[in-house]
């Protein structure tokens, strides 16, 4: 099986959210898949805030059960009115409608079983969350096949895309993965069907539904390129692709052609919503390359990664930033030489469910690069530690982080001196530095009134 699929050019193609915010764009993604030559597999989303409303409804669930009914009734709509509208075969819309039901009822029986319990395991959350995903990938497959082109909807528990344990942030089993889907979505494809695939969500080998995380289908759809060979993966999305700053806070900021996949992993994680984190980690190996693609300009090459760099010349990629961070400075004479000190930092925050950005310390100073959100909970977390080596700890919320991405950052002289001399020109104080940490990053922090002036400082001494 895998000599024979290797011979055949495949492409997964995915497309998010935001390009499945009504009929329209559903029409607009049809059109897209349809007109591809290379035999095709697509990863989709759910439609364009259906993810929040099944969030909304869980929290809802647990203190009504009225809310479940309506919401319910709403979420269907929502379905069948796209379903409605992007259809004109009778025959495929009614099947279509009638599937959305059937799934519609299973989701229901969840939803009604926490009200009734008042509780919700981690499992049945994850399960709940899936199905945005169960239902427009329903929607787009036939919309594929009114077409005239054969397509099938398949879920990623059903196919086998196999993860650890963790419920809301997910790690595909790489090895099982291929083994499935060798078996069941490669002799699909090479028939010359179009599956059309959840992303979003896997399950454990014990059947349990788990997720990537929020915009975790581009991971997703990368784990699916990396387990039948494909050729390529294309990331589709309502703008360009990557730019050297955000337009809105630079005006002539310019599209980026082609980045190495750490660059592209660096500004995913430091703020850029171009691309998941960990959407690169499946394929660097076998060096499959990433297209981010325009589904209002598919023509456009959009930005290409993959292994290597490419501007040597230009070391500095793209400028990006990220307002809703924090720091919790743990303060005492001997934190930064107390041995285990930070594993014990690090273990309380990970029992509480929170992630560490970043570390920086000193002899007097363990700083924690947090995301705002878990600011307060990180504090109340880890203030009891106060009294010992520990003296005191504070956080700091009004603050936001700059990284200044590139390729050869840290072996290229004077890169660092251009960046933070555009800075002082504005008179603006940098809070925080790092550097070392990345090949390709580094990072410095800002008052958040001063964010916008110093990212436009830096982009003009590039750009």
């Amino acid at each position: 099986m895998k000599e024979e699929h290797k011979e055949v050019v495949m492409k997964v193609m995915k497309f998010g959210g935001g390009c499945l915010k009504d009929s329209r764009h559903f029409m607009r993604v049809t059109e897209i898949i349809a007109s591809e030559k290379e035999r095709t597999v697509a990863v989709i989303s759910a439609i364009h805030g259906a993810t929040d409303m099944l969030v909304g409804a869980i929290q809802t669930a647990m203190k009504s059960e009225k809310s479940v009914s309506e919401f319910i009734r709403t979420f269907q709509n929502k379905h069948e009115m796209i379903a409605d509208e992007v259809l004109r075969d009778t025959r495929l819309k009614r099947g279509l409608i009638e599937n959305i039901r059937s799934k519609i009822e299973k989701m229901g029986r969840l939803m009604y079983g926490i009200s009734y319990t008042e509780e919700i395991t981690e499992s049945v959350k994850a399960h709940i969350l899936s199905y945005g995903e169960r239902l427009s990938i329903l929607i787009l497959s036939a919309l594929i096949k009114e077409k005239n082109k054969e397509s099938i909807p398949l879920e990623a528990d059903k196919i086998g895309i196999i993860t650890d344990k963790s419920f809301d942030n997910a790690t595909a089993l790489l090895p099982q993965v291929r083994k499935n889907l060798a078996q069941c979505v490669l002799p699909v494809v090479n028939t010359g069907i179009v599956p059309v695939i959840t992303g979003y969500f896997g399950c454990t080998v014990e059947g349990k539904i788990t997720t990537f995380g929020r915009n975790g289908s581009d991971y997703c759809a990368a784990v699916i390129a990396d387990g039948i060979d494909a050729s390529r993966l294309e990331i589709w999305k309502d703008v360009d692709g990557f730019m050297s700053a955000d337009p809105r806070i630079v005006k002539d900021a310019k599209n980026i052609d082609r980045l190495s996949y750490y660059e592209a992993a660096e500004l995913s994680y430091f703020g850029a919503k171009i691309l998941y984190p960990r959407t690169v980690e499946p394929l660097i190996k076998k060096d499959i390359p990433l297209h981010i693609k325009n589904i209002y300009c598919p023509e456009r090459e959009g930005t290409v990664i993959r292994n290597g760099s490419y501007e040597r010349t230009k070391i500095v990629k793209s400028i990006t930033y990220n307002r809703e961070i924090s720091v919790l400075r743990i303060h005492g004479p001997g934190v930064g030489y107390k041995p285990g000190i930070i594993a014990e930092i690090g273990r309380i925050l990970s029992d509480t469910g929170i992630n560490i950005y970043s570390v920086i310390t000193s002899q007097t100073c363990i700083n924690l690069l947090l995301d705002l959100s878990d600011s307060r909970r990180s504090y109340e977390a880890l203030k009891k530690l106060a009294g010992g080596v520990i003296e005191r700890i504070d956080r700091e919320g009004n603050i936001a982080l700059i990284a200044v991405v590139g390729n050869g950052l840290l072996k290229s002289k004077g890169v660092a001196a251009k960046v933070f001399s555009a800075v002082a020109e504005e008179k603006i104080n940098v809070e925080m530095i790092s550097s070392g940490a990345s090949e390709v990053a580094y990072y410095f922090i800002v008052q958040k009134k001063d964010l916008d002036s110093a990212v436009r400082a830096v982009h003009r001494e590039f750009f």
